[in-house]
């Protein structure tokens, strides 16, 4: 019936139903051909209401309101005919998966294998584009499941090495990063591939109704009703898009569909950082240095625009063709801020700062302290509080500090100083940058 509007009202309800297909899909150019036939319909109507004798209207106008009659009348259904299936087809958000987080479930989180050089068996082949964690290399979970081992109460939960895989900060689960068949719709994004799952979410890649490329971070979370919680919610993560982009992949969306909330951003295409010392082996000296320079320069441009990462480690550094690029920034505080989360610690303890472990409240100085265990683990190929049980990691991270050995000698003191217990003795994220360049 959609379909047949244009026949049935002579092509006056086109510009209607092209208005509505742009407001499903959210497509500026349904909205730009809306009003093409608006204006081709306004033209015919006016020389007919305007000019009682049909002789005396205009050449010009007689012809633009008879195209625009015409256009609107039959190219209206031709038109209608061809968005249809994208209008109306049914879009059904992912199956969520579980949360992984120290405060639910009774279970830590995982963390970061230590660091082997992979044999010519177990590297991956082909390549790869942003992604998450990879899949155990020998046990290669199937397309869209994750690979899971159960683990006995009490003990601590371990993750087989990742292999290539990584997008938007997806946390330490094993997945493929190569993009796993069809996933449908959500919103005006259609899901083209599955590009990783972790703690907070699953990661698509999507197509916008342009035909652009972007990645869809579809949050575990389901949103209640309350129109104050999703309003929180978006709000917090609206707020990162406030972070310059010059180290960073661009938030470009963030919408609640059905309860279901996602995060669409900018897609780059890399390996994360995690999967590059895992596949070559440590950085060091100036490759190192770089590095340390644009994640650093990354982080100062996130804290100036208010925002807390929370979640700084090797998973969330993409290397893309163009540099390092920090991504998920915010979105562990939005969480926190709007669900059943809230109070719960969420993140990787590898990484994580001695305050944000003991559940007080975090800054950016938070992140900084994750920048130097991630900079230690470039440098090492090993997580900088050892990869043992978690308990033992929680206690080196509080009382203990990291062997520094494997950094630039210029960075150690550097190093050292962000690795502070006390967050008030670290430097800003600018300082960092500044003393790395002097």
């Amino acid at each position: 019936m959609w379909t047949l509007v244009p026949i049935f009202t002579c092509g006056i309800g086109t510009p209607v139903i092209m208005g509505h297909a742009a407001y499903r899909l959210r497509s500026p150019w349904l909205v730009f051909a809306a009003v093409l036939y608006g204006l081709g319909i306004g033209s015919f109507m006016v020389g007919a209401v305007a000019y009682e004798d049909s002789e005396l209207i205009p050449a010009w106008l007689d012809a633009l309101g008879t195209i625009g009659l015409f256009g609107s009348w039959l190219g209206g259904l031709g038109h209608a005919l061809i968005i249809r299936g994208a209008v109306f087809q049914q879009r059904t958000p992912p199956v969520p998966g579980s949360v992984h987080s120290i405060a639910r479930a009774g279970r830590p989180d995982t963390y970061v294998p230590a660091y082997r050089p992979q044999t010519q068996h177990d590297r991956p082949q082909g390549r790869y584009g942003q992604g998450h964690p990879g899949q155990d290399r020998h046990t290669p979970a199937p397309p869209g499941q994750a690979h899971h081992t159960p683990v006995p109460p009490g003990q601590a939960h371990r993750v087989p090495a990742p292999t290539n895989q990584r997008h938007h900060g997806q946390d330490h689960q094993a997945h493929d990063r190569r993009p796993q068949g069809p996933q449908g719709w959500i919103g005006p994004y259609r899901l083209i591939g599955k590009l990783g799952e972790g703690g907070q979410g699953t990661v698509h890649l999507a197509l916008t109704p342009q035909g652009q490329k972007v990645a869809v971070k579809v949050l575990h979370e389901r949103f209640s009703g309350d129109p104050v919680v999703r309003a929180r919610f978006l709000r917090e993560v609206e707020a990162t898009r406030r972070v310059a982009t010059f180290s960073t992949a661009r938030v470009l969306d963030v919408n609640i569909n059905d309860n279901q909330a996602y995060i669409v951003s900018e897609y780059v295409e890399g390996v994360s950082l995690e999967e590059l010392i895992r596949d070559r082996g440590p950085r060091h000296e100036d490759g190192l240095t770089r590095l340390a320079l644009a994640t650093a320069g990354a982080l100062a441009a996130i804290h100036r625009a208010g925002v807390v990462h929370r979640d700084f480690k090797p998973a969330n550094v993409l290397i893309g063709s163009d540099g390092p690029r920090v991504i998920d920034f915010g979105i562990a505080r939005a969480l926190d801020q709007v669900t059943a989360t809230s109070g719960n610690i969420m993140g990787t303890p590898a990484y994580m700062s001695p305050e944000q472990l003991a559940g007080s409240a975090v800054g950016p100085e938070s992140d900084v302290f994750s920048w130097a265990a991630t900079m230690i683990f470039a440098g090492s190929g090993r997580a900088a509080f050892g990869e043992d049980t978690i308990p033992a990691i929680l206690n080196r991270v509080i009382n203990h500090h990291p062997d520094l050995s494997s950094l630039p000698v210029s960075l150690r003191p550097l190093a050292a100083s962000c690795l502070d217990k006390q967050p008030g003795n670290r430097p800003t994220a600018a300082d960092v940058m500044l003393r790395i360049v002097h």
